[in-house]
């Protein structure tokens, strides 16, 4: 396993109801507070790269963490330009992630089709890596081929990071991946998937990459913080996989009301907030958030990334000065200066 364990870090919410230049705000303040990494996710919004670039020129010392990136959407060569690209304009390393996104995603917002994405983020992953180590590349797989492309910027050397939930990519993602990134399960299942990401990787001969998890997040709540929080659920309800989360996590009939594809306005209605935000965010007083960071950390996750609500808490700034306050006690072995600034990119 990697050196540390317990590393709190951020990652920017994207929030579709909050204006879309929070994000530089909530950036701004993670990189004061010290968090060492910061996650930028593509969502509807802001092109990932470009964002990463411009949070860079802003902050002084924060890593950013770029994606995760639909391989369906963004060719391998894209995502290593564009991580050359940041890394060059900033004079800061940036890691990547890569991912398959979501049907909606990919072909109705795209029209791209969406076909073996799981072989396709296996064959994505293993070009990007090379690019990003500098190599030339051919590779001529099933879904991507490419033949004799290398950057012409330095070499990143980013970190790439599988965003992984169901088995197969979770067997990838532990014998292949730099990270594995969950996103929004509960401890129990977090917990699972960690035992399956070390069998991945004890068959495969290797240790077990590190898991960073993502997770809404907010210290003391307010109401709009909690349903800004469990609405951000509501089209996991019915999803392959996480269906079956919450049917274990108590949550069986709204589950099946959720198969049965109500009107969002009326799922959301019917959905428990204090029940669901206590199932799969960080809510609560601060012992509180204290308790579920260390249960998580406890089921095996390497970093938990919090991920601030801001619709009661603008930008974050309550929930992340909350969290830096508590940071360093989740740390499980000692961190130097440098592997402090740096830890993502061992």
């Amino acid at each position: 396993m990697a050196e540390t364990t317990g590393i709190v870090n951020a990652t920017l919410g994207l929030w579709q109801d909050r204006p879309a230049n929070e994000a530089f705000e909530t950036a701004a303040i993670a990189d004061r507070l010290g968090f060492s990494e910061l996650w930028i996710g593509e969502m509807a919004t802001f092109d990932a790269f470009s964002l990463a670039t411009a949070i860079g020129l802003r902050t002084q010392r924060i890593t950013p963490a770029v994606g995760p990136f639909a391989v369906s959407v963004r060719t391998p060569v894209n995502i290593a330009v564009g991580a050359a690209t940041v890394t060059s304009a900033i004079g800061r390393r940036v890691n990547v992630a890569l991912g398959t996104s979501s049907n909606v995603v990919v072909e109705e917002w795209h029209g791209l089709p969406r076909k073996r994405p799981a072989q396709q983020l296996e064959e994505a992953t293993q070009i990007v890596a090379r690019l990003l180590r500098g190599e030339k590349v051919s590779f001529d797989g099933e879904t991507l081929h490419t033949k004799g492309y290398r950057l012409r910027l330095p070499a990143p050397g980013s970190s790439v990071s599988v965003a992984a939930f169901g088995p197969r990519a979770i067997r990838f993602a532990g014998a292949h991946a730099d990270r594995v990134l969950l996103n929004m399960v509960t401890v129990d299942s977090a917990r699972r998937l960690c035992e399956q990401v070390a069998q991945a990787a004890a068959e495969a001969g290797r240790e077990r990459p590190r898991i960073a998890l993502w997770l809404a997040t907010s210290v003391d709540p307010t109401p709009d913080d909690l349903s800004q929080m469990v609405t951000s659920k509501t089209g996991y309800l019915a999803a392959p996989g996480y269906s079956e989360m919450f049917v274990a996590a108590g949550f069986e009939s709204l589950v099946e009301f959720a198969r049965t594809r109500p009107h969002p306005k009326e799922l959301r209605a019917a959905m428990p907030e204090a029940e669901i935000a206590a199932a799969t965010c960080l809510a609560g007083g601060l012992d509180d958030v204290r308790t579920r960071i260390g249960a998580y950390l406890d089921a095996g996750v390497d970093e938990v990334c919090v991920v601030p609500t801001t619709a009661g808490d603008p930008a974050g700034l309550r929930t992340l000065g909350a969290i830096a306050g508590i940071r360093d006690e989740f740390v499980r072995q000692p961190l130097d200066a440098t592997t402090n600034a740096n830890h993502a990119n061992s």
